[in-house]
């Protein structure tokens, strides 16, 4: 296996709209990387004008897959159809498996006029498909952060970092991580990330070099090939997620809010939004 992970694409992210007119960056889940196996989606959003994200996510379902929201900035409050409701603030992040079935509202906050962050959609196994649906919901001061010498600080969302800071997110079904790094200019992270993983580096803010000399810009993506070591270099302050999981190698079939493994159960996800009984 080479020494470090180097960039094997690149991908620079497609503004677009979702719910009532919400402004935001589409990274996976386009035509230059439909999805990253267990990935299905990510999507960047951020903005200190109020009108381009007020009208949030109405009411909508969801069947076959998990949502991450990670707020930056700003709040996210989340209502569904079975009654739960909170509020993700500053920091924090809500791990959403929607299983069998949920109907759930998003609606954003403002925060010193801003809102900021990332929804990142994971798959199911075809054996965990019709789970009950379930939350993990935590506050920014309950996520572990690592900091190193060189200034380097890693929030580990999930998974574990070479020096043992483990997430707060319990997800056996792709053994996931989710870290949110911040690299002062010219400092360097030195990590690892198991090689069955396919595994992703997205960049925020500043700019970086990957590996043996790949530079990646803010606003874009790096799928990483595997390496026994992923080695980030800072060429000024720089803010990036670092996200990786094993993949589920199974067959994909999606259409609007619902990812299934077959045509029929896709189908049999619309009749039941339809009929109203797809929350069971």
């Amino acid at each position: 296996m080479p020494e470090f992970c180097q960039i094997s694409r690149l991908i620079r992210g497609q503004a677009t709209a979702d719910g009532d007119g919400v402004k935001l960056t589409r990274i996976i889940g386009t035509h230059q990387l439909l999805e990253l196996d267990p990935f299905l989606l990510l999507d960047h959003f951020g903005s200190d004008e109020a009108s381009d994200y007020i009208g949030g996510f109405p009411p909508h379902p969801h069947r076959g897959f998990e949502t991450v929201t990670y707020m930056l900035k700003g709040k996210m409050r989340h209502q569904d159809s079975v009654g739960n409701n909170g509020v993700i603030e500053d920091g924090g992040v809500q791990w959403m498996t929607a299983g069998s079935g949920i109907i759930h509202s998003e609606m954003p906050e403002q925060t010193e006029g801003l809102l900021s962050g990332f929804q990142l959609w994971v798959n199911l196994p075809a054996s965990a498909k019709m789970t009950a649906p379930k939350y993990q919901e935590f506050k920014h001061e309950d996520i572990p952060v690592e900091h190193s010498e060189n200034g380097v600080s890693i929030k580990v969302i999930a998974g574990s970092t070479s020096q043992g800071t483990t997430g707060v997110i319990d997800n056996d079904y792709v053994s996931p991580n989710y870290w949110d790094v911040h690299l002062p200019a010219d400092s360097t992270l030195l990590e690892s990330i198991p090689e069955s993983h396919h595994a992703f580096v997205y960049v925020y803010q500043g700019a970086v070099i990957v590996g043996d000399g790949g530079e990646l810009l803010s606003n874009e993506l790096a799928v990483l090939s595997p390496g026994k070591q992923l080695k980030i270099q800072a060429k000024s302050g720089s803010r990036l997620i670092v996200v990786s999981g094993r993949p589920l190698k199974e067959p994909i079939k999606r259409a609007g809010p619902f990812v299934m493994n077959t045509q029929d159960e896709l189908q049999q996800a619309f009749a039941d939004y339809q009929t109203g009984t797809l929350i069971k």
